[in-house]
């Protein structure tokens, strides 16, 4: 016997009607995302997914005894945020170490630490800290000198908020055998001062002189710092992650999931260069859980212009010997794109700078013609600055551009510094990589921006940067909606992981992620939308989170 669509629909409807939901949600301003930017009153769910939403007439019959209503009071409730792009085990350690994000002056930098320093033993290493050279003037980098006579006892080994060089104090070094005779290596940068000795700033690939002598971070520490991410992505609304930097970590939310302390779904990468050893296991295309899948691989074109490694086709302004550095791996890039494409995985690279930006589109579309068309959902994370003639290029060969608003607002308070108008044209080129086909996948890049996703919505809508000089936004007309920025911390994220048929949107069918958030952002005064702050994260039907 066969069945139409309709008798099946109407089977299922007529099965529902009968169901008992797990949770309903009332009396809400629910505004699904979805492909029509259906508006809704009530949304229902069983087992983790949503089984109905329209009005309160339509989940009515759903309410029984064991579920579990929660009035929205006329809140505004959106999917919830998936950040495309987060180093999620960091962002926990980030959240125990000392913040030096906005120290103001150099003499605070030094102070944060030395109190930071004087609460731990002998011996224990001081990370983290997320400075910014841009706060201080003038913006001199610091130096092992500015910290030594505050941490004797403790070595250092401080990054920018960028991840693109990082602070030694001379004990650090020490150990790490960096000094005068030390080379520089392919990508990165020893920074000397004019007698050729180490300053402590390591940029890049020169990090790993440093990073391969401090102790690997014990079993409880990372589940310590995992649970504190988790927490604080459902305490923001995020309720899915894309995690750059998972690598071998993904044992550590894999026991979160199994004690069901993990509040946030999560897509892990790998590097790029292992891309051989998930060929050998005969792996195709991502895996695991709605809760905890693994499969994408990371990839770096270059650096960071906060840290004048973005590699760029002509030299920087305030540095006229330097166009940036390519990334150490750029050589083999090619053949690790073309193999791990081979074997269906996703690729995802970062690229800030034009001229990285140009070179991984030219391997993309290498790739695409010598492994044939299909879905592959190419990304480019950051995606920063584009010549004009690149941005239409990825609508055209279908790359994601993974972006991070909050960037806009940090940057553009010295960008200037670096390029030129010409060069800052196609910076953060939201409207125009929308107009011409492209598709955003929102993130934060925390712990080096905050991870708060309202913060993202902000900064894509207003542009106003964070020292309030551009009050009408900077690079204004490239400057999107608050509709389209939501959509692109939500659907785009999703489709940016193979997993927009899942979630990103409110609709049947799909998992039931949401957020209620204390104000309406679709309404209010764009400048108001970064103190909007989160009332529940609802994961799988479950409240996750809720503001007391």
């Amino acid at each position: 016997m066969k069945f139409t669509a309709s008798f099946v629909l109407t089977v299922l409807c007529s099965v529902l009607s009968f169901a008992q939901a797990d949770l309903v949600v009332n009396n809400a301003n629910i505004r699904t995302m979805d492909a029509k930017r259906t508006v809704a009153r009530s949304v229902a769910v069983l087992n983790g997914k949503i089984v109905a939403i329209g009005s309160e007439a339509q989940t009515k019959s759903m309410i029984g005894p064991q579920t579990k209503v929660i009035d929205a009071g006329g809140k505004t409730v959106i999917p919830g945020f998936n950040d495309a792009h987060v180093h999620f085990l960091e962002t926990g350690q980030q959240l125990s170490s000392v913040d030096l994000r906005d120290a103001k002056t150099p003499q605070e930098f030094a102070a944060r630490i030395k109190a930071f320093a004087a609460k731990l033993p002998k011996g224990r290493w001081i990370l983290g800290g997320k400075w910014d050279h841009e706060n201080w003037t003038p913006n001199a980098l610091p130096t092992a000198a500015l910290i030594d006579a505050v941490t004797p006892d403790n070595p250092v080994f401080i990054d920018r908020l960028d991840g693109h060089m990082a602070l030694a104090n001379s004990l650090a070094m020490k150990l790490a055998g960096v000094n005068k005779e030390t080379k520089d290596v392919a990508g990165g940068e020893i920074v000397r001062d004019a007698s050729g000795n180490p300053t402590g700033v390591l940029k890049d690939a020169a990090m790993s002189y440093v990073g391969r002598v401090i102790p690997a971070p014990s079993w409880e520490e990372r589940m310590d710092a995992a649970q504190a991410a988790t927490d604080h992505a459902a305490s923001l609304g995020i309720t899915s992650v894309q995690d750059m930097s998972t690598g071998t970590d993904v044992g550590v939310f894999q026991e979160l999931m199994r004690k069901g302390s993990l509040k946030t779904r999560l897509y892990g990468c790998s590097p790029l260069a292992d891309y051989k050893r998930w060929q050998l296991t005969g792996v195709h295309y991502a895996f695991g859980t709605p809760m905890l899948r693994v499969g994408c691989l990371k990839g770096y074109a270059d650096g960071s212009l906060g840290s004048t490694t973005a590699w760029l086709f002509e030299p920087y302004l305030d540095d006229p010997r330097s166009s940036g550095l390519a990334g150490e791996d750029i050589p083999k890039t090619p053949e690790y794109v073309i193999g791990a494409d081979k074997a269906y995985l996703q690729i995802n690279i970062h690229a800030i700078g034009d001229r990285a930006n140009d070179e991984i589109l030219d391997i993309f579309e290498r790739t695409i013609a010598a492994n044939g068309a299909r879905d592959r959902r190419f990304r480019i994370e950051h995606a920063q600055h584009l010549r004009q003639e690149d941005i239409a290029r990825f609508g055209k060969i279908g790359v994601v551009a993974s972006m991070q608003p909050f960037h806009i607002i940090d940057d553009g308070r010295w960008a200037w510094k670096r390029l030129d108008e010409k060069r800052l044209k196609g910076t953060y080129a939201f409207r125009t990589l929308l107009d011409t086909g492209g598709v955003l996948a929102f993130g934060s890049d925390s712990p080096v921006a905050p991870l708060n996703p309202l913060w993202g919505v902000y900064s894509a809508v207003t542009r106003r940067t964070l020292d309030d000089k551009n009050p009408n936004g900077w690079i204004p007309e490239q400057k999107i909606s608050v509709d389209e920025t939501v959509r692109a911390f939500t659907w785009g994220s999703a489709y940016a992981e193979f997993q927009d048929n899942a979630k990103g949107t409110l609709e049947i069918g799909k998992l039931a992620d949401m957020v209620i958030l204390s104000d309406d952002i679709f309404t209010i005064d764009a400048p108001k939308i970064r103190d909007v702050t989160v009332l529940k994260t609802i994961v799988d039907g479950k409240v996750v989170y809720e503001r007391k």
